[in-house]
């Protein structure tokens, strides 16, 4: 929420200022119940040979989730629908859920993005994200001199 300085000094929040924001408008904050879609949180680890990428998705099985590598840019997304009918003697009840997310990470130039793997465990989408083997050609460049 932004503060604006009143004219009598003090400070007030703005709900204005936030609600013609185009940014915050459509946030979740303003329409809690407008979406179910989410932002898994993510861990990023780095070695020599490899990045791994951990992403925070529980809810999912291995079939809901679509997992691109379009240039350098890599998309990993999920998708679950569930319906549930109940009919008694008196009344019928359906309810049905759904829930998604789509995260993107573009990829550094020295990755390995035919060895990309995938694994999905306990709530936990890993991805290892191997980087290629420099050799001397690649990292050896000479200059002439004009």
């Amino acid at each position: 929420m932004t503060l604006v300085s009143a004219k009598n000094g003090g400070l007030i929040p703005s709900v204005l200022s936030d609600f013609f924001n185009a940014d915050n408008f459509f946030s979740p904050r303003f329409f809690p119940l407008a979406s179910n879609e989410t932002i898994p949180s993510a861990n990023i680890k780095e070695t020599d040979g490899q990045f791994t990428i951990e992403l925070a998705a529980p809810g999912f099985d291995k079939k809901d989730f679509t997992i691109r590598l379009e240039e350098d840019v890599l998309t990993i997304g999920a998708e679950k629908k569930a319906e549930k009918l109940e009919e008694k003697d008196s009344y019928r009840r359906k309810e049905f859920s759904y829930n998604s997310f789509s995260r993107s990470f573009t990829l550094p130039k020295n990755v390995d993005g035919d060895k990309v793997e995938a694994s999905y465990e306990n709530g936990l989408m890993t991805l290892v994200v191997p980087k290629k083997v420099a050799s001397a050609a690649e990292s050896t460049k000479e200059i002439h001199v004009r």
